[in-house]
């Protein structure tokens, strides 16, 4: 993809830095696969803002994404590569040969009038959904089930893609973007690939308003707070308060959240790296 540098004739544009969209076939979506979207504002079912700093925003419309990948043994071609707001990828729409529409999250090099399977028979190439006892290994893969026919749960965010790196017994060993290595039941399914749009993490909105039309209002910082608001207000001039941490007194560097009884622990072989020991 392409990243363009907007000319800076507005204080706005200055340090924008967007997305040439080149890869995009088509300005809008199919009609039979969108539904309303009611935005919450932050607020729950009796008007309480339970969460701050959400409300406004472009209106949108949710596109419905096929994760589960459960048409076998059909054919899809590729008719259109789209923008989806309320994702940071690409998506793409396929025709199947029967004559039915759905969505997938669009894999870098994917391209209008590819054809598409999904299933056990199908060919280990870009954009199709295999079991991972039938992908090779070393193989870059994402939208990757943790449960048979759960639907994708691991690598669906723009540029994001996991290495199959072995497989024993029922498990697959899989490296994620993290640096986590976990086994994953090697009946769930994965697409081959790595997820579009990969430099999203380098563009650069510009200006503040910009988080407006994307629904995030302005953050107030803790330290500007008073005592009663939060546990790093108060004090004289810029005071530190000791560690950083939220509301809830949960520390934002080196404290573990993970529950320390996770089932699923028995399947991490290891760890994700920590930047603070970097």
């Amino acid at each position: 993809m392409a990243l363009n540098r907007i000319k800076p004739v507005t204080p706005g544009s200055r340090f924008k830095i967007a997305n040439a969209f080149q890869e995009l076939t088509a300005d809008k979506p199919e009609k039979s696969l969108i539904v309303p979207i009611r935005k919450s504002g932050g607020r729950n079912n009796t008007g309480k803002m339970t969460m701050r700093y959400i409300g406004g925003g472009h209106k949108r419309m949710y596109r419905i994404i096929d994760f589960k990948r459960d048409k076998t043994g059909v054919t899809a071609e590729v008719k259109t590569i789209e923008y989806d707001p309320n994702r940071t990828a690409f998506i793409a729409l396929l025709e199947y040969t029967d004559g039915e529409k759905r969505y997938i999250i669009a894999p870098n090099g994917l391209k209008v009038g590819m054809k598409l399977e999904s299933g056990e028979t199908a060919v280990p190439e870009i954009g199709n959904a295999l079991p991972m006892n039938k992908i090779p290994l070393g193989s870059i893969i994402h939208n990757i089930e943790m449960q048979p026919g759960q639907g994708a749960r691991l690598c669906r965010s723009a540029g994001s893609g996991a290495q199959l790196l072995a497989r024993e017994g029922k498990y697959a060993a899989i490296k994620l973007p993290s640096g986590e290595s976990r086994l994953v039941l090697s009946n769930c399914l994965a697409t081959i690939g790595t997820v579009s749009n990969s430099d999203h993490s380098n563009t650069r909105s510009g200006k503040a308003g910009r988080s407006r039309w994307l629904g995030v209002r302005p953050r107030t910082r803790p330290s500007a707070m008073n005592p009663v608001d939060h546990p790093m207000g108060g004090g004289e001039g810029r005071n530190k308060g000791g560690q950083p941490r939220s509301r809830n007194l949960i520390y934002s560097q080196g404290q573990k959240t993970r529950s320390p009884k996770k089932g699923s622990d028995r399947l991490i072989i290891e760890r994700r790296k920590s930047k603070r020991n970097k």
